[in-house]
């Protein structure tokens, strides 16, 4: 059984820790738990697979390319031979596996989730689980998502308030998937860095403790916004100055920012995108479809790279 739950800390979590000062003990021991979990223990950096694509993008789309996946247990038991800091997914996928992985790997309880069978302009996603249910299955956060640009944006921002005001009080992480997408945006404009760097602070101000986010391009979407990118010379030109600008917007980098690792693509250019989160100061990679379509020998050896990327212990 590997080990991947790590007791020694280092600066780089204490640090972090520093930055979520004003949160309760509860709080600070499950962000203590991510960061010290897996082969990136100690190091402040974080790889986390989620597993909300079946419900997100449908069974097929997401498993049928290696049906393994189509098991619950699968993934939670990729998320402990790879030594993920923890594993994401919505409530079907945890309640499957908590009775066994809970204490074994972190576990994120992703509380709300849309389907793709209505196509909407404006996605408005489904609180499809709960806090109490995080607290029953033994989970370290809850994960949300919110859709800057969406004509639906007041109710989302509404909605994670209360959720994460109820996380906090009981102890939980809040982990924020923050993906602009609506009838606000152009589809480039859903990864333009402005937009990008806005849904990271966005995140941020609404009390997210780790933030998701989409590695941004270098379209600028708003006028006034680009105008301001422009006269202050703001460094977009490569992915690492991309990936350095949302950390400034998301505190300063004074909040945990994870990547997300999209759609799935060529190894070496998954690699290339960890090397540029890795020299722009990013957190890690939340990174799924990019591992769990793999084979699982394939997929650990996959992410075992991706983390000594983010360890330094490979270029």
């Amino acid at each position: 059984m590997p080990k991947t739950l790590q007791t020694d800390t280092s600066g780089a979590v204490d640090q972090i820790l520093d930055h979520y000062r004003s949160e309760n003990p509860g709080v600070r021991a499950n962000i203590y738990r991510l960061l010290t979990t897996g082969r990136l223990a100690g190091t402040g950096k974080l790889v986390i697979l989620p597993v909300d694509q079946g419900f997100e993008h449908g069974p097929a789309r997401s498993f049928a390319v290696n049906p393994a996946g189509y098991d619950p247990a699968y993934h939670a038991q990729l998320a402990v031979d790879a030594g993920c800091n923890a594993y994401a997914a919505p409530y079907g996928f945890i309640s499957q596996v908590a009775h066994e992985y809970a204490g074994r790997i972190p576990l994120i309880l992703k509380i709300n989730n849309h389907d793709v069978l209505f196509d909407e302009n404006d996605p408005a996603p489904a609180q499809t689980a709960s806090v109490r249910d995080a607290l029953r299955l033994g989970c370290a956060a809850i994960g949300f998502t919110i859709y800057p640009g969406s004509a639906h944006w007041k109710a989302m921002y509404e909605n994670l308030r209360v959720l994460a005001e109820e996380a906090r009080n009981n102890g939980l992480a809040v982990v924020v998937w923050s993906y602009p997408r609506g009838s606000g945006l152009s589809k480039d404009g859903e990864t333009g860095i402005d937009v990008v760097a806005y849904a990271a602070q966005i995140a941020a101000q609404l009390g997210a403790h780790v933030i998701k986010v989409k590695l941004p391009s270098d379209h600028l979407e708003q006028d006034a916004a680009k105008k301001v990118y422009l006269a202050e010379k703001v460094a977009i030109g490569t992915l690492a100055d991309r990936v350095k600008h949302v950390m400034q917007a998301s505190f300063a980098g004074k909040r945990i920012v994870v990547f997300s690792g999209g759609g799935k693509k060529g190894e070496g250019a998954v690699f290339d995108e960890a090397r540029a989160i890795r020299d722009g100061g990013g957190n890690g990679s939340i990174i799924g479809r990019n591992s769990f379509q793999r084979p699982k020998a394939e997929a650990v050896k996959f992410l075992h790279t991706i983390m000594d990327i983010y360890a330094g212990k490979i270029d």
